[in-house]
């Protein structure tokens, strides 16, 4: 069984910064990819960034990249999201996920949540103007 829960959302102001975590549990040996999608109210959910932490490989959804970091404590079997410089538009819940399969070869990101086998139930992110 694999568990994935989120923390670390909140109230912020716009230009200010959140740092979320997502705490793995369970057969966690088994895959080598997390993502990090987000789903505003009346909007599909939608990809945020993916870590294939083997080869430090990271992608970015362009509407994040240069503010928001990816990364991985692999002992703490936690992933992060370092979310600086925040816009009213990023205000949604975050949900972490992950791919239940070691990925090889060539990185090829994978940016659709049908891609992803287990979820978190998610962490509100609020920016306020």
């Amino acid at each position: 069984q694999v568990q994935l829960v989120e923390s670390g959302g909140g109230l912020v102001q716009a230009g200010g910064s959140l740092r979320l975590s997502c705490a793995a549990s369970g057969r966690t040996f088994s895959w080598n990819t997390m993502g990090w999608f987000r789903q505003a109210p009346g909007k599909e959910r939608e990809f945020v960034a993916t870590i294939r932490w083997d080869k430090g490989y990271t992608y970015y959804s362009d509407s994040v990249k240069g503010r928001f970091t990816i990364s991985i404590d692999n002992a703490k079997k936690t992933m992060y999201l370092q979310m600086d410089s925040l816009k009213r538009e990023d205000t949604a819940v975050y949900y972490c996920a992950a791919v239940g399969r070691l990925l090889l070869g060539a990185f090829s990101p994978l940016r659709g949540p049908v891609d992803y086998d287990y979820w978190g139930r998610g962490t509100q992110v609020t920016v306020s103007s």
